[in-house]
C-alpha cells in the first residue's frame, strides 16, 4: 500500500511510532518549533493572472460533482485565502488513514499544517480577457481537493480553469455530502446544526477512507475506484460545460462565488486531465472513456487499477513525470504498454524527487521534519515542482494548440535539464511489457 498509493502513510507511521517513545511530550513541542520556519508555505502561481478559488458541489448526495476550482481572478482588497485543510474533518481523516488515534493525529497536524494557507483568494471575481483552456484533477490515494494548491494555482496563473475533484469513491482520506433532514430533526431546534454556506433542510455527512480489508484481494477495489474517479473527472466537466453554456446551476455550498461570470469563459476545445499516482490512473482512464480530454499528464502515476486491455483502447498523447524514487520496474513497464508509433507519449523522471514531491506537504515540512518523514527528497521542492509544472505547461501547449509561450519549456519533455532523465531511471526487460 505504501509503495503504490499512499499519499502520507509513511509519514503517518513515523509520527506514530516516534510518538509513543518516552520523549513524547519533548518531540511534540519540538514538531511545533521545527515547522516554524517563515520560508514555509505554498509557493504561488508565477504566471500573470492572479488566482481566485471556490469550492463547488452540485447535487447534494454522494451521486453529486464536488471539486474545488481554480481560476484566473480580480485582485479584491476583501479577498482572503483559505486554509489548506479546510476543517478539523480533514484532519481526522488524514489519522484513520494513517492508522492513529484522532486526538494525537489532530493535535500534530494542527502543530505542522493547522496555520498554512492555499495561495489563491477565496471567491475572489473572475477575470480574463480571453478564454481559458480547462484542467481537471484528480487526487492521490488519502488525499482530497485541496492538497495540490501548487500545481491548480500555477495553471490557473497562467490562465487556465482548473477543477480538482474530491473522490467519493473512499479512496480520500475525508470528504462529505449532504443528506436531507428527518422530520423529526427538523422539529428539533436542538437536532443536527448546518453550517451557513449551507441549506437548513440539508445535514453534512462524512465519508472516509475505506481500508483494505484482511484477505480482501487489492484490484477489484482499486479498479472500481479507479473506473469511479474517472466517471467523477467527467462529470466535473459536464458540469463546467454546463456553467459555460450560462445554464443556472446550484451551487449546494452557497459561496459567495458569481457563477454567471464563467459564462463564455472556458474554451471547450481544449481540456486536458491531469492527476497525481491514483489521480495518473484516473487519467489514463478518464482519456479512455471521454474523447473530450484532448490529452493527459499523469504525475507519478500508480497503474496497478487498470485493466490491461483498456491501454490500446487509449488514443490521446501522454506524459508521465515521475519522481527517481518512487517507480519499480512493473510500474513501468505498465507506462510503457501505452508506447505508441503514431500517438505521442513522453516520459521524464525528476532527480532527487519523491512520491511526495507533487504534493504541498513537501512545501510545508523543508527541515528536518520533511527528511525524517520523506516527505522531501534530495531536490529542492521548488526546483521540483517548477520543473513539473514548466514541462506540463509545455505538453499542454503541444497538445491543445495553445497560444502562450510554454513552449519556451519543450526541452523539459525530453528531459534536456541536469534535474531531468529522459524515460526513467528503472531498468525494464522488453520482456516485460
Amino acid at each position: 500500500m505504501l509503495r503504490h498509493g499512499g499519499l502520507v502513510q509513511l509519514l503517518g507511521k513515523r509520527i506514530y511510532e516516534w510518538s509513543r517513545t518516552e520523549q513524547r511530550r519533548y518531540a511534540l513541542g519540538f514538531f511545533a518549533m521545527g515547522n516554524t520556519c517563515s520560508n514555509l508555505g505554498i509557493p504561488p502561481g508565477k504566471g500573470p493572472n492572479a488566482v481566485g478559488c471556490t469550492d463547488f458541489m452540485m447535487d447534494h448526495t454522494t451521486q453529486g460533482s464536488f471539486f474545488r476550482l481554480y481560476y484566473p481572478c480580480q485582485e479584491t482588497e476583501k479577498a482572503e485565502k483559505p486554509d489548506w485543510v479546510p476543517c478539523v474533518e480533514y484532519f481526522n481523516g488524514l489519522a484513520d488513514f494513517l492508522k492513529i488515534n484522532r486526538a494525537l493525529g489532530e493535535r500534530i497536524f494542527n502543530y505542522l499544517f493547522g496555520s498554512f494557507k492555499i495561495p489563491a483568494f477565496v471567491d475572489a471575481p473572475f477575470k480574463s480577457n480571453e478564454k481559458c483552456p480547462v484542467v481537471i484533477f484528480s487526487h492521490g490515494l488519502g488525499a482530497f481537493r485541496t492538497l495540490y494548491s501548487a500545481i491548480c494555482a500555477e495553471l490557473a496563473s497562467q490562465g487556465f480553469i482548473v477543477a480538482s475533484v474530491e473522490h467519493r469513491d473512499q479512496s480520500a482520506s475525508a470528504t462529505y455530502y449532504f443528506r436531507e433532514k428527518t422530520e423529526s430533526e427538523k422539529a428539533n431546534k436542538n437536532g443536527p446544526k448546518t453550517s451557513t454556506s449551507t441549506p437548513d433542510n440539508l445535514v453534512r455527512e462524512w465519508m472516509y477512507y475505506r481500508s483494505l480489508q484482511h484477505g480482501e484481494s487489492e484490484f477489484p477495489l482499486r479498479n472500481k475506484q479507479v473506473k469511479q474517479r474517472a466517471d467523477e473527472c467527467i462529470l466535473a466537466l459536464d458540469r463546467l460545460i454546463e456553467i459555460n453554456s450560462g445554464i443556472s446551476v446550484q451551487n449546494v455550498l452557497q459561496t459567495q462565488f458569481d457563477w454567471t461570470t464563467l459564462e463564455n469563459s472556458m474554451d471547450l476545445c481544449r481540456i486536458a486531465a491531469v492527476g497525481h499516482s491514483f489521480g495518473g490512473a484516473t487519467v489514463i482512464e478518464a482519456l479512455c472513456k471521454e474523447v473530450k480530454f484532448k490529452c493527459g499528464v499523469a504525475l507519478d502515476a500508480w497503474m496497478f487499477p487498470l485493466d490491461d486491455e483498456l491501454f490500446a483502447r487509449v488514443k490521446q498523447p501522454i506524459f508521465f513525470i515521475n519522481s527517481q524514487k518512487f517507480q519499480w520496474a512493473g510500474n513501468i513497464s505498465r507506462m510503457k504498454k501505452l508506447d505508441s508509433a503514431v500517438i505521442q507519449r513522453k516520459m521524464i523522471t525528476i532527480r532527487g524527487a519523491v512520491h511526495q514531491s507533487f504534493p504541498d506537504f513537501t512545501f510545508l515540512t523543508r527541515n528536518w521534519i520533511g527528511r525524517l518523514m520523506k516527505l522531501n527528497g534530495e531536490i529542492d521542492p521548488e526546483i521540483a515542482i517548477d520543473l513539473c509544472n514548466k514541462a506540463t505547461l509545455a505538453f499542454l501547449q503541444r497538445h491543445l494548440g495553445l497560444r502562450k509561450n510554454f513552449d519556451q519549456w519543450d526541452p523539459l519533455i525530453d528531459g534536456q535539464d541536469d534535474n531531468l532523465i529522459k524515460g526513467t531511471n528503472i531498468t525494464v526487460l522488453q520482456s516485460s511489457i
